[in-house]
């Protein structure tokens, strides 16, 4: 595999650079190809990144997402085909290793900006940068080395993003921040000028970054205009239709099969058996496609007949080397109910689910369990005591002696180890493997309270849409702690948020905390941006603007009607055609025209998917709709209007 430059690129301060700067040129992929023995992860598959565009990069785990970012970088080669990289061209990304050449954490984040012709200072740029990701301004004079690792990896972050490459490349970046700050990366990747590939399991915050979608599956890459959904969407229906027609085409070959062989032998049907001879030589075979296989399972249920299953009384802990993560914190936990632990990272939220579960003694007030309370506790602590000697199967057997093997087994092909994949040792699996054997530990005990910390970290979108059913599905409680806000908005019915050095209760969900309450850390940016810019317009510069936000409202919430009407009026015509298509295949199946009934059959089905395809569509639609009425509304009421 060649990287197409006319200079070679260089690896500096976590970021690769190439010489000179060149915006309006784009990344180039040719007949890229990677295997690793027997697994091939992408062959011959080709796309362009062009300037602007922020793509999201979609696929299960292992199909190779992480290895494409490694090629492109040069880190790691392909086996063929070749990454174009034009003169000039620079990619930022965020390294795995941690390294740090200046004293304080502001000096590190702003010894990555680019140099200004006219010499001005852009360090408040790295302050912003630092501040939207959860650092406060006592960090900044802080040593990098002395950081946690989860704020060394933010770290790095602030620098890739403030070195300004033409291309951004992002695996992950949510892992190690909290909710807030992933809403502050969010709004700031929108704004984001430069081109921009992203790997993320939360796909709620990538399709409302990016502006492409490509996945990477069953060995092709398939880049659209447009979300996850969509994307999704095309490759069912196309893999539908490939099964029907595969199905057709064996059928077929089975009757010209049968055919030759009963008149191979007869001189008049010579002619006629070559003939299908030949047209089965040339008719390419479709492959029958492969199953690909989610996370599947369900939390085995232990009994509880109450409704109270837990009261917290007046908790408080601290740790002694620092102030109160927790005073005063009361809440009853009821049978059915689904608790969602929110707040900055560093808070407690971790703390109050060791305390939850017994691990750690508060410092007053108390946990109550009641009798016949059995907790499954899922947390990254509970990840590092598995061991490493042991098998899949065995690990999973230990939490449940009393289950077969079997049972067993059947467990492990739950969470993806099926087959001989349950006898790989802990030790050679990665973190996000591991994550799903202590999953798959939890299953073997029957529970009736789920303590669940990030249990999504390492699971891809699929997954995480499989244990959101999971979770729905059990009749226990569940208290959860994720920075996945589609997560939080499906699940949570009550919250525990850690904000502004307290910790309260909201009763209510997500969406309607942050309607009537929100994140201390957005209104305070709010009040900044209202009180640093200019006073609000009056008189003529008031009228100036809502003349301007009227045409765009009305630019862009039309061309939104618009396309809903489109969609609408696809839906009807295709509706419209299905039962005069459904007589003529009855009428075919009479007639017992096998031709007819065929290709009935095949245009009625696609027809279908079509029609389903749309109805995802205009659903999507009808959402940005809404969330572009609400934005304009509140523009104009700001200005009075």
């Amino acid at each position: 595999m060649n990287i197409q430059s006319p200079s070679g690129p260089v690896v500096r301060g976590g970021f690769l650079l190439f010489p000179a700067r060149c915006h309006d040129s784009m990344l180039t992929v040719t007949d890229l190809s990677k295997s690793y023995g027997r697994q091939t992860l992408f062959d011959g598959v080709s796309f362009q990144v062009a300037p602007g565009e922020r793509v999201g990069v979609v696929g299960r785990n292992g199909t190779g997402k992480t290895t494409l970012f490694r090629i492109l970088l040069g880190e790691e080669a392909s086996d063929s085909g070749t990454v174009g990289v034009p003169a000039g061209y620079r990619i930022g990304y965020l390294a795995q290793q941690l390294r740090f050449d200046h004293p304080s954490v502001l000096e590190e984040a702003a010894s990555a900006l680019p140099p200004r012709e006219d010499g001005t200072d852009d360090t408040y740029r790295a302050k912003a940068v630092l501040a939207g990701l959860g650092f406060s301004e006592g960090d900044f004079s802080r040593d990098p080395a002395v950081l946690s690792g989860g704020f060394q990896v933010r770290l790095n972050l602030a620098r890739t993003l403030l070195s300004a490459p033409d291309l951004l490349l992002l695996d992950e970046p949510t892992n190690y921040l909290d909710v807030v700050s992933i809403r502050w990366l969010g709004r700031f990747l929108r704004g984001w000028r430069g081109a921009l590939l992203l790997i993320t399991h939360d796909r709620d915050f990538m399709d409302g970054v990016t502006t492409h979608t490509m996945a990477i599956h069953r060995g092709r890459v398939r880049k659209i205009s447009g979300g996850t959904e969509k994307l999704y969407a095309q490759i069912l229906q196309e893999e539908e239709i490939h099964e029907q027609t595969r199905m057709n085409d064996e059928k077929k070959r089975k009757d010209a099969e049968i055919f030759i062989a009963r008149f191979r032998a007869q001189a008049t049907k010579a002619r006629a058996v070559q003939s299908r001879i030949k047209a089965l030589a040339r008719h390419e075979r479709l492959e029958k496609l492969s199953e690909i296989r989610d996370l599947d399972f369900r939390f085995a249920e232990a009994p509880f007949t109450g409704k109270w299953m837990m009261e917290v009384r007046d908790l408080s802990f601290g740790y002694d080397a620092g102030p109160p993560l927790i005073e005063g914190l009361s809440f009853p936990v009821a049978k059915g109910d689904r608790i969602a632990v929110v707040g900055p990272n560093g808070r407690g939220k971790t703390t109050l689910l060791r305390l939850l579960a017994g691990e750690l003694p508060p410092s007053a007030g108390a946990v109550k369990p009641t009798v016949n309370l059995k907790i499954g506790y899922f947390g990254q602590t509970n990840v590092d005591r598995l061991r490493p000697e042991h098998t899949v199967e065995e690990e999973v057997r230990q939490a449940n002696p009393a289950l077969t093997r079997t049972q067993v087994r059947t467990l492990c092909g739950a969470v993806m180890f099926g087959g001989g994949a349950a006898e790989k040792r802990l030790s050679v699996l990665s973190g996000g493997e591991r994550s799903r054997v202590l999953l798959g530990k939890i299953l073997a005990t029957p529970v009736n309270l789920l303590l669940l910390d990030e249990p999504t970290n390492h699971l891809d979108q699929e997954s995480v849409d499989a244990f959101v059913e999971a979770v729905n599905a059990f009749e226990g409680a569940v208290i959860l702690v994720t920075h996945i806000e589609r997560v939080l908005s499906a699940l949570a019915s009550k919250l525990v948020v850690f904000d502004g050095g307290k910790v309260d209760v909201f009763d209510g969900g997500y969406r309607d905390f942050l309607d009537r309450v929100g994140w201390r850390a957005e209104a305070a940016e709010e009040g900044k941006a209202r009180h640093s810019g200019s006073r609000p317009a009056k008189g003529r510069d008031a009228r100036r603007e809502r003349a301007r936000i009227v045409a765009l409202r009305s630019k862009e919430i039309g061309a939104l009607r618009k396309a809903v009407e489109s969609v609408e009026a696809e839906i009807l015509l295709l509706e419209s055609r299905l039962p005069g298509e459904e007589e003529a295949l009855i009428e075919a199946s009479r007639r017992s025209d096998g031709a007819a009934v065929r290709t009935l059959k095949s245009t009625t089905f696609a027809a279908r998917m079509r029609i389903e395809g749309l109805f995802r569509e205009m659903v999507a639609l009808g959402e940005r709709l809404q969330e572009k009425e609400r934005t304009y509304a509140s523009e104009l009421e700001e200005l009075g209007g």
